[in-house]
């Protein structure tokens, strides 16, 4: 990836994306737990007022002062769509999980440069936990620098993903290669279920080795690249290619890079995804 000196994030792109995770955690809290409307779109996939009312308010604040960029949210489409800047919002991110009353879904906010994430926050606005990460800087959680962890080998490692029926067939092939990698093929193997955006900033603070996961769009993936990567992780599609735009929505994050290879090798060729729509 390479950005003109101009369009790298700065810290007014920073401090603006701190805002709006702000803005769309006083939208949020006062509705976890409580009452709220749901229904469910097009794709089956639940949406609730809280969804809604957190994107309108970041939209408020950016249209206010980003009037120039591009914006893509899960729940009101694409706004200017041929700025080069563009931001990418997944309100709350795990909407099974926030209807549940589970504090583990997350607000996510991308900014995406010619198609590459270039900054991103994850925020769980009840726990008031947050990770920010941006190109050319390491990542902070509530202010503070986290790293991933080192992983001498596959066998042993923690994986984690949100649901294994969010895998195709084929899919679900592959992942079942890694989990017996990971676990030996052993019940009591060290895999966690569930967690959403919330899985990418434990990993990021060095708690989890790798997320394996498929059927992501854009605004569930962007925000996650500049946190993992910020912290010393990697992120990738099954093929092993940087997450951009354009990707196919299968998505690795590892803490520790050098066990890329042995992953990929691990979960053999597995196919192309379908979204499933966090």
């Amino acid at each position: 990836m390479v950005l003109s000196q101009n369009a790298a994030p700065t810290a007014d792109d920073l401090a603006l994306a701190h805002r709006l995770a702000d803005a769309a955690g006083e939208a949020i809290r006062p509705l976890f737990r409580g009452d709220w409307e749901s229904e469910r779109k097009a794709d089956k996939s639940p949406v609730t007022e809280a969804d809604r009312a957190a994107e309108a308010a970041i939209r408020a604040i950016l249209e206010k002062e980003r009037p120039e960029d591009g914006i893509l949210g899960e729940e009101y489409g694409l706004t200017r769509e041929n700025s080069g800047r563009r931001w990418v919002l997944d309100p709350i991110d795990g909407t099974i999980s926030f209807m549940a009353g589970r504090p583990i879904f997350g607000t996510l906010i991308a900014l995406m440069q010619d198609g590459w994430p270039v900054l991103g926050v994850i925020d769980q606005p009840v726990a008031r936990e947050r990770w920010a990460g941006m190109l050319g800087q390491g990542t902070t959680f509530n202010g503070k620098p986290v790293t991933t962890r080192t992983c001498p080998t596959l066998d042993g490692a923690v994986l984690a993903t949100s649901s294994p029926h969010y895998f195709g067939r084929e899919e679900a092939d592959g992942y079942m290669k890694l989990a017996g990698a990971v676990g030996g093929n052993a019940r009591q193997a060290t895999i966690v279920y569930g967690g959403d955006c919330y899985n990418y900033g434990l990993l990021a603070s060095g708690h989890l080795d790798i997320v394996c996961e498929a059927g992501m769009a854009i605004h569930d993936y962007a925000a996650l690249v500049p946190v993992v990567e910020g912290a010393g992780g990697t992120m990738s599609d099954w093929q092993g290619n940087p997450l951009d735009a354009d990707s196919d929505g299968t998505v690795l994050a590892l803490g520790d890079p050098a066990r890329l290879d042995d992953v990929l090798e691990a979960m053999g060729d597995p196919a192309v995804s379908h979204s499933h729509g966090h």
